[in-house]
């Protein structure tokens, strides 16, 4: 089984920076596309940004200019650095990832647990 493992979430207050971190827990799995969304109470689930194996790049609107999200293949890490937070940036962000084990081709979804981001006035 494998598992995306997020760590970096937190308290942080307007205007200051976090950088979320993602592992995919077993080499043999690679992610062709890694990403982030996230989520608030009573809303679905959104799209933050994404990276491909190749590094092209997907953000929201509401990311881009102030978030940055990054790959590091030889750790099978995705990172999402996020500067200049809001309060509407409060929500809980779960690491999103279409992993394909090595030597097959079809990919599968898998998502992680989620980490808590509360950004204070």
């Amino acid at each position: 089984q494998v598992r995306l493992v997020e760590s970096g979430g937190g308290l942080a207050q307007s205007g200051s920076s976090l950088r979320l971190s993602c592992t995919i827990s077993r080499s043999i799995f690679i992610g062709k596309i890694l990403g982030w969304y996230r989520q608030t109470p009573g809303k679905q689930r959104e799209l933050v940004a994404t990276i491909s194996v190749g590094e092209n790049t997907v953000y929201a609107d509401s990311a881009k200019d102030r978030f940055t999200i990054s790959r590091e293949n030889a750790k099978n890490a995705v990172y999402l650095q996020m500067n200049n937070l809001k309060p509407e940036d409060t929500a809980v962000y779960f690491c999103y990832g279409e992993l394909v084990r090595a030597g097959e081709i079809r990919s599968r979804t898998y998502w992680g647990q989620g980490t808590q981001v509360t950004v204070l006035p």
